[in-house]
């Protein structure tokens, strides 16, 4: 009786779902499929852009998979890890978000018949992982090597692997000329592969074609002070000074309390205040630099008197454009205008500004480092240029990816049937329910042709059926889907390149 009396013990709140078991297994699986749902229309070349309206009123038109997944609101616990998946797959190797997304997705949507049939998840996981080691190593054996060649047939095939990457974005169209451009901006960075070192400025208006790479820096015309238009526009072989620091007329601080006896000593205070600008910009100019740029502001008087000796300068620039021709122009940031030596100046071969659209860009080429890269983009609306940097952040990626990791495999869904052929006939071999779960591994893998096929209105089954038939025959593993006729290609031949990792 006193056990029966015992008072309840709650350890959640009031409200809290506490479903487990099956059933909670197959809602995180239907919450995951509805997930992979939203993207699967946006894969390949004939994949649709989504439109996105959030609370605030933004809207973005994109393709990529990770910048849908980003901005979807999504409050289910068990789907918030296919966001993760998109945005580490985003993180790590820039490409292949609708991809991961949606393959999770099917191997969740394979599984649900065998949980809901009482198999344990322990065992299809197991079986999931045996198929996924056996997959990673046929395709280290399928994959085929760049290293060795000559540069000319590297960038060629570099080209190829960045075409691949943009041919299912909105700048598709143009993917041969954007394709070189990226490839140019990966080398000139070297072996330096800082991300960062490769600047995309978006300059509305234009065409697409008008964008265009600097093989240094470029930034936007800064905030300009009277005295600005007296400057010289152009330079041949400058020296550069870097500067952190202000050089206008500062005055005092509102709590400074200065007591004088003789008005006369007022005159002296600010012929000391004039005295120390004055000193400042001397040095600058005896430093021997020809343009002078400083992350803080640089006043109407500083302005003027560079102009005077036919010195370029420009204030408030922004620290990522600094450090960036810092890093081209081999120069140092400076703190201070005192001892100023050749050693911490920069050099670049022209400086020049040009007009761009409508802004005025301050272009600094042929510097000796040679480590960095600017793309300038152009194109008709704000969030075309968006969409478009987005495209062009992928390529570039998979193009540094590809420069570490020399080996690339088959597109167009061809590595996709073949690792699925290899699985299938792997799974013969096993005795008991294991066949069955490497089966279904093997069958989720040909969402990606499948979806494929879908997306560019074709018969997927009617397209599926050859491309099983093809590599069956064992002679058929670079054989994908042909979006342009419907039917089946060698993604080599047509330049279809998915890089390893």
């Amino acid at each position: 009786m006193a056990a029966m009396l015992q008072p309840q013990i709650i350890l959640l709140k009031e409200g809290t779902d506490t479903s487990q078991g099956k059933a909670q297994v197959v809602s995180n699986i239907n919450a995951c499929t509805a997930v992979a749902d939203a993207v699967r229309t946006t894969l390949g070349p004939r994949g649709m852009d989504k439109l996105i309206h959030d609370d605030k009123g933004n809207t973005t038109i994109s393709n990529d998979g990770a910048t849908i997944m980003k901005l979807l609101d999504i409050v289910h616990p068990a789907a918030k890890i296919l966001v993760d998946i998109a945005k580490s797959q985003d993180s790590e190797v820039g490409d292949g978000t609708t991809t991961v997304v949606l393959l999770a997705g099917e191997f969740l949507k394979e599984a649900k018949p065998f949980i809901e049939d009482g198999v344990h998840p322990q065992n299809l996981i197991r079986s999931y992982r045996t198929a996924s080691y056996l997959a990673i190593e046929k395709i280290k054996e399928i994959a085929v090597s760049i290293e060795g060649k000559s540069m000319e047939e590297k960038k060629s095939l570099l080209a190829k692997c960045a075409a691949t990457s943009l041919s299912s974005k909105l700048i598709g169209g143009e993917k041969e000329f954007f394709a070189s451009m990226v490839v140019d901006a990966v080398m000139a960075i070297g072996d330096d592969d800082r991300l960062n070192l490769i600047g995309m400025k978006k300059v509305p208006g234009g065409h697409m074609r008008d964008s265009f790479l600097v093989n240094g820096v470029a930034f936007k015309k800064t905030f300009s002070y009277a005295g600005f238009e007296q400057q010289p526009k152009k330079f041949l072989n400058p020296k550069i000074l870097l500067l952190n620091i202000e050089l206008e007329l500062k005055s005092e601080k509102e709590n400074a309390e200065i007591r004088l006896s003789d008005p006369m000593q007022y005159q002296s205070i600010v012929d000391a205040e004039w005295n120390i600008i004055y000193d400042k910009l001397d040095k600058c100019v005896k430093s021997g630099a020809k343009i002078i740029l400083s992350r803080l502001a640089i006043g109407d008087l500083a302005t003027q008197y560079f102009a005077d000796r036919d010195i370029f300068c420009a204030g408030r620039v922004a620290e990522e454009d600094l450090r960036r021709v810092a890093a081209a122009s081999g120069g140092t940031v400076q703190t201070s205008v005192n001892n100023i030596v050749d050693e911490v100046l920069g050099l670049c071969e022209v400086f020049e500004e040009k007009q761009v659209g409508n802004e005025r860009f301050n272009i600094f080429s042929g510097c000796p480092s040679g480590q960095t890269a600017t793309i300038v983009l152009r194109g008709g609306a704000d969030q075309f240029i968006e969409e478009a940097e987005r495209s062009l952040h992928d390529a570039i990626m998979i193009v540094r990816r590809a420069l570490k990791n020399s080996t690339v495999v088959p597109g167009g869904g061809a590595i996709d049937m073949e690792i699925s052929r290899f699985l299938r006939m792997h799974a013969r071999s096993i005795a008991g329910k294991a066949q069955l779960f490497i089966n279904s591994y093997a069958k989720a893998l040909e969402i990606i042709p499948r979806q494929l096929c879908d997306n560019a209105g074709f018969d997927a089954t009617d397209v599926l059926n050859k491309l099983r038939q093809k590599h069956a025959l064992g002679t058929g593993a670079n054989y994908g889907v042909d979006i342009n006729t419907g039917g089946i290609a060698d993604s080599f031949a047509s330049f279809k390149l998915l890089v390893l990792f």
